[in-house]
């Protein structure tokens, strides 16, 4: 009798530490799938859509900036580059850089850009144990995307 309440008595604290425990704490939480709000970005396009463009091709050239995406571990904010309509360059302008988040971000840009590049959209899949850097990158590019014809 004595180990049944000991058991149940010890199984009720393990439940209440666990519960008790919160998540890393960041100026701005955010929910997975939630995009950030920007008021600080100014993302601009570097150059005008090509003037030959016809009203059925899309012809747009430029380097485009994406909104600054704020993330539970840090911003992500990407800059692109198209030419004639393709999606040809994808430029890391933030990232997470502290400690873990560094490391994980190192790992996952290279992955997502060269998805992205691949698809020609922002219609990529997450890298796993990177789904916060993997859905700010997401949101910054199609933002950027946004900007552009294509």
């Amino acid at each position: 009798m004595r180990r049944a309440v000991l058991a149940a008595a010890s199984t009720a604290t393990l439940v209440v530490l666990l519960l008790a425990l919160k998540p890393h704490q960041t100026t701005t939480q955010l929910a997975v799938g939630t995009p950030a709000p920007t008021p600080t970005s100014t993302p601009t396009a570097t150059s005008e859509p090509s003037a030959t463009a016809s009203a059925s091709t899309s012809t747009s050239s430029g380097t485009y900036t994406g909104d600054a995406i704020s993330t539970r571990y840090g911003t992500v904010q990407l800059a692109i580059t198209v030419k004639n309509g393709e999606l040809t360059a994808v430029k890391v302008l933030q990232m997470p850089s502290e400690g873990r988040s560094q490391q994980i971000a190192a790992d996952a840009v290279p992955r997502l850009t060269q998805e992205a590049l691949t698809a020609q959209s922002a219609r990529i899949d997450a890298v796993s144990g990177a789904s916060y850097t993997s859905q700010g990158y997401i949101d910054s590019l199609q933002s950027a995307l946004d900007k552009t014809d294509v």
